[in-house]
C-alpha cells in the first residue's frame, strides 16, 4: 500500500491538471502527436520533463516514461493496459490512490484516448514540427474526384469531414463573399461598383477575377504588411518614460508593405531583415530592412547597462525565433527549456549570430550605430555611409580647434590674442561654416534606421548561469553560433562580408532559416498565411510549434500548404489564389446544430467562421463611409486628433504628437505614427496589436470602452457629421422631403447594399423621434442616423 500510495505521489502531479481535451477526435485512433504529447507537454513536463523529474518520473521520451520506477511500478506498459498504473489511478474511486486527487476528473474521452494509446503500444513519434518537410499525397474523395478536378486543400478538407461524419458546408452568396474577400485581402469594404458588377456577372471565371483583382490591389500590401508589423513589434518610438522617436522607423513599415505588394519571395524578404547590410551587394532596400533590429523598446537610462544589454539581445532572440521559427527558444535564457527540447546552450548558441551588433546607444541614440545615409544613384550604400562619416569627422575636427581657441583666449588673455589674429579665426569660423553647409546637405539625403557591428570580430558568447550577465564565465561555457540541436542541423558556415563591417553570422543564420533543410519556416509561413484567411491557422498557436504549443488540426493539409510554398519559389500570392479558390474559403457561415454539438470549435473547418472587423479594418472603413478617405500611400507617419484628456495621460501633455491635417488624417490606419505610450483610443479601444513584444494573434474582446467610444468619441461625431454631409449631397439634401432617399442612401453606402423598406421606415422613424420628442434638427437627426447605421453589427462583423 505504500508503494502504491509513493507513485500517487509521483503521478499525481502529473495528471492533476490534465485539461479536457475535445472530444471530437476521438472517433479516430489515439494519435501521440495530436492527442497525448500535447498533455504531457502542457500538464507535466513541468516537473516530469526535460528539466526536472520529481520521483525519477518524467514524460518526455518513451524510455523514462515506460521505465520502472522504485516503487517497482511502470506508469506506462506499452500494449498492457492492465499493468500501467496511470491508467489505474485516473479510474480509481479511492481518494488516496485517484488521480487527479483535486478538482475534475479525466474526462471518459481522455481516459478513453490515453487507454487506446497504451493499447496499441504507447508509441512515441518524433514531434511533427521538427519532423523533415515532404509533400504528403492528397486524398481521393470516395466520389472519384481526382486532384485536377478538386482543390487540393477540399481533398484535405472533405476528407477530414467524411472521417468525422461532419456535412460539407454549402458556399457563401456572392455579396457575403465578397466583402469577405476584400476585407481579407485589402483592409476596406467593397466598393458599391465592385459589389454590383460581382453580382451580376455570371461568368464562370467572375470569382477568379475577383481574386486576382484583389491580389493586384496596392491595399493588399497595406493589409498583409500590418500582419507583419504585429509579428516584429513594430512601433514609431523607443516607450520607457521619454518615449523617444525612433528616427526613420517608418522607412521599414514602407519597405513591409512594397515587399507584399511586389510579391517578393518570403526567403529574400527574411535574409534582407536578418542580413541587408552583410549581403553580396546591399541596396538601400536591404538596409532599410534591417531596422528590423531596432522596432523594440530600448532604454535610455538603464539601471544596469550591462543587463539592459543583454535585454535587448533577448528581445531580438526571442522574435525572430517565434516569428520565424515558432520556436520559444526564449524560455532556455535561465535554464534548459522546461517543456521543449531546448538546451540553455540552444539560446546561447543562437544569441551568439546577434552578439556583435551595436546597440541603439548609451544614455542618448548613436546615430553612427544606427542611421545611414541611403545611396542616390550611382552610389553604393558603403560610399553613402562614408561621405556622411568623413563629413561628420572633419566638421567636428573643425569645431574642436575652434573651441580650443577660444579656450586659449580665455585662459591666457592677450598673449593669446597676438598669436591669434583675428584674421586666424575668421579662416577657421569659415571652415566651420563651410562643414556645417555640408553636413546640411548630407542631411538632406534620405536615411534610414539600420543595423550595424562593431566590426569583422564579434565578441565571445558564454552560457550565463541562471541568465545573469553578471555571472563568472569559464572557458567549458563559451559557445559559438549554431542552430537549435534539435533540429539537427550542420554547423553554421560563416563568411565575413568584404566590407570587414560585419562578422557575416546573421547572414548565414538567415540563409538557414529559409534553407530546404529547416522543417520549420515554410511550415510557419504556411500556417500564418491560412490563419489571415481563415481567422486562425491550422495550428492555432502560430508562434510556438513546440510539445505546449497546439497540434495541427490537418498536419498533412499544413505539409502541402508549406511545400506548395517551396514549390513555388516562396512567392505567397501563389498560394493565396489557390486558398482563396477553394471551397473551403467560399464556404458560408450558417450554423449547424449537429456539426457544433460534434465540433464546437470549428476543428475540422465545417462552416466559415464570422470575425469582427480589426481595429484599423473599423477606422478606415468609417472614413470610407464617410467619404474622407484618403487613399495617399507611404511617408512618414500621420497624427490623429487625441482627446486632451488622454494627452494629460503623458508626463507631458502633447508631448511626441504632431498636429495632422484633416486630409492626412483620414489615411489608413498603418501610416499613423504607433506611439507605445499614446496610442490611437480608437485603435486601441479594439485590440490593437501589442507592440512591447511579438504579437502572433490578438485579443477580440467585446468592452464598454468600444461601445462608449463608436457613440460618443470626438472622431465618430466627426465622421458622422462627414457621412451625413455626403448624404445630403448625394440624396438631395436633409430636408424633410428628401430624408427618405437620405435613409435609404445612408444605408446603401454603409452597409454596401439594397435598402430594404421596412429598414428604411425604422430609420424615418427614429429620426422623427429625435425630431419630435427630442427637438434636434433636421440635419443633426441625420446625423445621428448616419452614426447608428456605423454602430451596426453587420457594419462591424463580416459574415
Amino acid at each position: 500500500m505504500s508503494q502504491r500510495i509513493s507513485l500517487s505521489a509521483t503521478l499525481e502531479v502529473a495528471l492533476a491538471v490534465f485539461s479536457s481535451f475535445s472530444g471530437f477526435y476521438q472517433v479516430t485512433a489515439a494519435d501521440f502527436s495530436r492527442d497525448i504529447q500535447p498533455l504531457l507537454a502542457k500538464r507535466c513536463f513541468a516537473c516530469h520533463g526535460p528539466d526536472t523529474q520529481e520521483a525519477g518520473l518524467r514524460f518526455d521520451s518513451q524510455e523514462a516514461a515506460t521505465a520502472e520506477l522504485d516503487s517497482g511500478f511502470r506508469a506506462i506498459v506499452p500494449s498492457d493496459v492492465d499493468a500501467s498504473e496511470i491508467l489505474s489511478r485516473v479510474t480509481s474511486t479511492d481518494p488516496d490512490l485517484q488521480m487527479p486527487p483535486e478538482g475534475a476528473r479525466l474526462t471518459a474521452d481522455e481516459v478513453s484516448a490515453l487507454r487506446d494509446w497504451i493499447h496499441d503500444g504507447a508509441q512515441w513519434k518524433e514531434h511533427w514540427a521538427f519532423r523533415p518537410l515532404t509533400s504528403p499525397d492528397v486524398p481521393t474523395l470516395e466520389s472519384g474526384s481526382k486532384t485536377h478536378e478538386t482543390n487540393p486543400i477540399d481533398a484535405f478538407i472533405q476528407a477530414g469531414l467524411a472521417q468525422h461524419s461532419l456535412p460539407i458546408p454549402s458556399k457563401a452568396d456572392r455579396r457575403t463573399l465578397l466583402r469577405r474577400a476584400t476585407y481579407n485581402v485589402t483592409g476596406l469594404p467593397p466598393s458599391e461598383e465592385e459589389t454590383q458588377n460581382f453580382l451580376t456577372d455570371s461568368s464562370p471565371d467572375a470569382w477568379e477575377r475577383v481574386v486576382d483583382r484583389l491580389l493586384a490591389s496596392p491595399h493588399y500590401g497595406e493589409q498583409w504588411a500590418r500582419h507583419w508589423l504585429d509579428l516584429v513589434r513594430y512601433a514609431d518610438t523607443n516607450s520607457y518614460e521619454r518615449d523617444g522617436n525612433k528616427p526613420h522607423s517608418w522607412r521599414y513599415r514602407d519597405y513591409v508593405i512594397c515587399s507584399f505588394n511586389d510579391d517578393k519571395p518570403f526567403d529574400d524578404f527574411v535574409i534582407e531583415q536578418l542580413a541587408g547590410d552583410e549581403i553580396s551587394n546591399p541596396t538601400a532596400e536591404s538596409l532599410i530592412a534591417t531596422g528590423y533590429y531596432r522596432l523594440g523598446i530600448w532604454d535610455d537610462e538603464p539601471a544596469d547597462k550591462l543587463q539592459h544589454r543583454y535585454d535587448q539581445l533577448d528581445d531580438v532572440v526571442a522574435t525572430t525565433a517565434k516569428t520565424f521559427l515558432a520556436m520559444t527558444i526564449d524560455c532556455a535564457r535561465c535554464h534548459d527549456h522546461k517543456i521543449d527540447p531546448i538546451l540553455q546552450k540552444d539560446y546561447y548558441s543562437l544569441l551568439a549570430f546577434f552578439q556583435n551588433i551595436t546597440p541603439m546607444g548609451d544614455r542618448q541614440m548613436n546615430p553612427d550605430f544606427i542611421e545611414q545615409p541611403l545611396p542616390e544613384g550611382e552610389m553604393t550604400p558603403a560610399e553613402a555611409k562614408d561621405i556622411a562619416v568623413d563629413t561628420n569627422r572633419r566638421l567636428q575636427e573643425a569645431r574642436g580647434e575652434v573651441k580650443a581657441i577660444q579656450r586659449r583666449i580665455k585662459e591666457y588673455g592677450e598673449q593669446a590674442r597676438d598669436e591669434l589674429t583675428k584674421k586666424d579665426m575668421k579662416v577657421w569660423r569659415e571652415k566651420v561654416k563651410q562643414l556645417e553647409q555640408e553636413k546640411a546637405e548630407v542631411a538632406k539625403m534620405p536615411a534610414a534606421l539600420v543595423v550595424t557591428e562593431y566590426g569583422n570580430k564579434a565578441p565571445d558568447t558564454f552560457v550565463l548561469y541562471r541568465g545573469n550577465p553578471h555571472a563568472e564565465t569559464s572557458p567549458e561555457l563559451l559557445v559559438e553560433p549554431a542552430f537549435p540541436s534539435v533540429l539537427k542541423a550542420v554547423a553554421p558556415v560563416i563568411e565575413p562580408p568584404e566590407s570587414g563591417r560585419s562578422t557575416g553570422r546573421r547572414l548565414a543564420l538567415a540563409k538557414w532559416i529559409v534553407s530546404a533543410d529547416n522543417p520549420l519556416s515554410a511550415r510557419v509561413l504556411a500556417n500564418r498565411i491560412w490563419q489571415y484567411h481563415f481567422g486562425r491557422g491550422i495550428v492555432r498557436s502560430p508562434s510556438n510549434f513546440g510539445f505546449a504549443g497546439d497540434p495541427p488540426t490537418h498536419p498533412e493539409l499544413l505539409d502541402w500548404l508549406a511545400t506548395e510554398l517551396l514549390r513555388q519559389d516562396w512567392h505567397i500570392k501563389d498560394l493565396q489564389k489557390t486558398i482563396m479558390m477553394s471551397a473551403a474559403y467560399q464556404a458560408a457561415s450558417t450554423p449547424n446544430e449537429k456539426a457544433y454539438a460534434a465540433d464546437s470549435r470549428n476543428e475540422s473547418f465545417w462552416r466559415f467562421d464570422m470575425r469582427r472587423l480589426s481595429a484599423e479594418e473599423i477606422r478606415d472603413t468609417v472614413h470610407v463611409v464617410s467619404g474622407a478617405f484618403n487613399p495617399k500611400m507611404y511617408g512618414p507617419g500621420i497624427y490623429p486628433v487625441i482627446p486632451k484628456e488622454v494627452l494629460a495621460t503623458q508626463s507631458k501633455p502633447g508631448k511626441g504628437w504632431g498636429n495632422s491635417s484633416p486630409e492626412e488624417q483620414a489615411r489608413r490606419s498603418v501610416y499613423i505614427h504607433v506611439k507605445r505610450s499614446l496610442l490611437t483610443p480608437i485603435l486601441a479601444d479594439f485590440d490593437l496589436a501589442d507592440t512591447d513584444t511579438t504579437c502572433p494573434v490578438r485579443f477580440v474582446t467585446t468592452q464598454p470602452t468600444q461601445a462608449l467610444g463608436m457613440m460618443n468619441s470626438e472622431f465618430m461625431q466627426q465622421q458622422s457629421k462627414v457621412f451625413a454631409k455626403r448624404i445630403a449631397q448625394e440624396a438631395g439634401g436633409p430636408d424633410r422631403a428628401d430624408m427618405k432617399a437620405c435613409v435609404k442612401r445612408a444605408i446603401e453606402v454603409a452597409l454596401v447594399r439594397d435598402a430594404q423598406d421596412d429598414e428604411v421606415a425604422h430609420g424615418l422613424a427614429l429620426i422623427d423621434e429625435l425630431e419630435t420628442t427630442e427637438g434636434i434638427s433636421p440635419s443633426r437627426s441625420l446625423e445621428l442616423y448616419c452614426l447608428f447605421l456605423l454602430n451596426l453589427n453587420e457594419f462591424a462583423y463580416l459574415d
